[in-house]
C-alpha cells in the first residue's frame, strides 16, 4: 500500500484549523461510479451467525457496570476499543476472523452502549484506566489493543499508562493529534446529535432512516466514504448506541488533552491504520504518529474513510492478523526495525 506522499495530507490555508482534513463526503450516486469491488465486501466468518448474547457479559469496574464480549480462545487476547459515539457493535465484522485462534474481549466504554455512566469523570486517561481494570478483572496478561478514532486514542493512552497491559498496539484512524481542533469535533458533535433526531437513538428508528440510499449517506457520510455499499444492518448496529450519555464529556475529553509529547513512550510494536478519505481524522495524523511511536508501522488504505474496519474488513483483517502474528518479542522490539507488512496483507487494496 502506498503512501500517500504525493497527496495532501491537511486542508491548505485558514480553515485548516477549522476543518484540518482535505476530503469531503461524496454523494451515494458517486458510490456507484468510484467505489471498487472490495469496498463493503462481507468478512469470513460473518458476525451475522454468531449468538451475540451468549458471549455478552457485564463486569462491575469501579462501582458501575461495563459491557463486554467475551468470545474465542487462544494464547493472545486481542482487546477492541470503540471510538466516540459508538460501541463494541463497530468490530462486528473483525471479531469473528480474530476469535478464530484468539481471545476476544470488545468493550463499551463507560458512558456508551450498554456500559454505565462512570462515577469519576470521564477522560482519556480514565478510559485507560477503566480498560485496564476490566482486563484484570478478566485475569487477563499482555494484550494486543485495537482501537478506532477515540479508541485508538485511548490505546495509546493505555500503552504509555500500563505498558505492562499492552504487548501490541493497532490505532485505526485514531483521534489525538488534531483532535484539540474543537471545530473539528463540533461538527461531528452537530453530526451526531441530527442522528439521534432521525433514528430517536434505537436501531428500529435506524432501520426507517436507512431504508433510502440518501438517508444512509445523510447519516454515515462523515465516517464512511461509500455509506451506500455497507450493508444495512451492519450499519443499524453502529446506530444502536447513538445518544449515549458520555458523548459530550468524551467529546470534550479528547479536544482537551494533548498527548504528542508523551507518545514517544510507546515502546510496543504499534500498527497505524488509516484512511485517506477520512474526513474526520486526516491522513497527515497517521504519519504523525508514526513519526512519534519508536516501533510504528503504517497502513494506508486508500479510497477509505473514518471506519476501515467495516469499509474494507477482508484487507483490514489480513493486516490485522499478520501483525498479531509477527514473531516479534512484544517487550524486547527490535530497535532497528519496525514492525512491516508484506504485499499479501493488502492484496486486493486500492
Amino acid at each position: 500500500m502506498a503512501s500517500r506522499t504525493d497527496a495532501r495530507l491537511y486542508r491548505r490555508g485558514p480553515l485548516r484549523t477549522i476543518w484540518p482534513s482535505p476530503s469531503r463526503p461524496v454523494s451515494w450516486r458517486a458510490a456507484k461510479r468510484r467505489a471498487d469491488a472490495e469496498y463493503g465486501a462481507p468478512a469470513t466468518p460473518g458476525w451475522r451467525d454468531v449468538d451475540w448474547p451468549a458471549h455478552t457479559h457485564q463486569a462491575e469496574i469501579d462501582g458501575a457496570a461495563i459491557n463486554y464480549v467475551d468470545i474465542g480462545s487462544g494464547d493472545q487476547t486481542v482487546v477492541f476499543i470503540h471510538g466516540l459515539g459508538g460501541s463494541w457493535q463497530n468490530w462486528l465484522e473483525n471479531i469473528p476472523a480474530v476469535a478464530e485462534r484468539r481471545r476476544v474481549i470488545a468493550l463499551d466504554l463507560p458512558g456508551f452502549g450498554r456500559s454505565a455512566m462512570p462515577r469519576a469523570p470521564i477522560s482519556i486517561t480514565a478510559f485507560a484506566t477503566a480498560v485496564d481494570r476490566l482486563c484484570a478483572h478478566l485475569g487477563l496478561g499482555p494484550t494486543a489493543v485495537v482501537g478506532n478514532s477515540m479508541g485508538g486514542f485511548t490505546t495509546a493512552e493505555l500503552a504509555i499508562r500500563h505498558p505492562e497491559r499492552v504487548e501490541r498496539a493497532v490505532l485505526v484512524d485514531a483521534a489525538g493529534i488534531t483532535s484539540l481542533t474543537l471545530s473539528q469535533n463540533r461538527a461531528s458533535e452537530r453530526f451526531t446529535r441530527s442522528v439521534v433526531t432521525a433514528t430517536r437513538g434505537t436501531p428500529e428508528g435506524a432501520r426507517r432512516m436507512l431504508s433510502r440510499p440518501g438517508y444512509t449517506t445523510m447519516a454515515f457520510g462523515l465516517i464512511a466514504r461509500y455509506p451506500s455499499r455497507l450493508a444495512r444492518d451492519l450499519l443499524c448496529e453502529q446506530l444502536g448506541s447513538v445518544g449515549s450519555p458520555g458523548f459530550m464529556p468524551a467529546f470534550a475529553a479528547l479536544s482537551t488533552y494533548d498527548i504528542t509529547p508523551r507518545l514517544g513512550e510507546i515502546a510496543c510494536p504499534t500498527l497505524i491504520v488509516q484512511g485517506t478519505e477520512d474526513i474526520l481524522v486526516p491522513v497527515g495524523d497517521a504519519y504523525e504518529f508514526a513519526r512519534h511511536i519508536p516501533h510504528a508501522a503504517t497502513l494506508i488504505l486508500e479510497d477509505t474513510g473514518h471506519v476501515p474496519m467495516f469499509e474494507r474488513p477482508l484487507t483490514f483483517n489480513r493486516a490485522l492478523l499478520e501483525f498479531l502474528d509477527q514473531d516479534v518479542a512484544p517487550d524486547q522490539p527490535d530497535g532497528e526495525q519496525s514492525p512491516t507488512l508484506r504485499e499479501s496483507a493488502v492484496e486486493g487494496s486500492v
